[in-house]
């Protein structure tokens, strides 16, 4: 079977030597691993690394933002044959040796989507508290609209299969995506899992959700989802 890791990266020159280089020792019986970086029209030299370590790349004549890269590396994991497609963020947060568990999650509960958790076994980095207040009040949000408990909604340490891809083909939230795409795919009828996951803080660079935009995050997710949820 095929696995397609999308990277989708915008100025992670500092974050994706070690990402690559972790993914290139990566084995997972029963799957050939093939590796896509969507560099999302980057200003330092992210398209220089990927280039040094000789995997695909999607150099996007545009920025697209974090939305409409994930969409188009999922395309091209569609259209390349993959039988699942797992996001890996380019600031290193995911690490690559935590697939094996949404893989065996999708496996074992024959889910569409499986989303990994930080905050079931909370193990590794937590985020700040803020975030973690503004995560929980989105998990209210969706579990009341939808009956679903998805305790981290803002990750986007995802695994879809080929069912799943067909689904972002058609659509994709843009800014922000990850918790008004669990809607999107309740709507979708697309079974949708969480497992248990470690994750890390970011090494370098910088994110780009601060304390103000993280108000502005919560409160237009919020909407985001409301509107999400009302559309036929």
């Amino acid at each position: 079977m095929k696995l397609s890791i999308v990277i989708p990266a915008y100025n992670e020159e500092e974050n994706l030597p070690d990402l690559l280089a972790q993914i290139r020792k990566l084995k997972i019986d029963g799957f050939q691993i093939e590796t896509v970086v969507v560099n999302d029209n980057s200003s330092d030299g992210t398209a220089d690394v990927v280039r040094r370590f000789g995997v695909e790349m999607i150099d996007l004549p545009v920025n697209l933002g974090i939305g409409g890269a994930v969409q188009t590396g999922m395309i091209y994991a569609l259209q390349t044959g993959a039988d699942f497609a797992v996001q890996v963020d380019g600031d290193g947060q995911h690490p690559p040796r935590e697939i094996a568990k949404l893989l065996a999650e999708a496996r074992q509960s024959a889910a569409d989507v499986v989303v990994g958790s930080r905050f079931i076994d909370r193990k590794g980095f937590q985020s700040s508290g803020m975030r973690r207040a503004g995560i929980k009040y989105l998990r209210l949000v969706i579990k009341m609209l939808t009956g679903l408990d998805i305790s981290d909604s803002t990750s986007g340490f995802r695994l879809y299969n080929r069912r799943a891809l067909e689904a972002i083909k058609e659509y994709y939230p843009d800014e922000y995506p990850e918790p008004e795409a669990i809607i999107y795919f309740y709507k979708k009828g697309l079974k949708i899992k969480e497992t248990p996951v470690v994750m890390e803080d970011r090494r370098g660079g910088k994110t780009s959700i601060s304390f103000f935009n993280s108000i502005y995050y919560f409160w237009k997710v919020s909407l985001a989802i409301f509107f999400s949820y009302l559309k036929s």
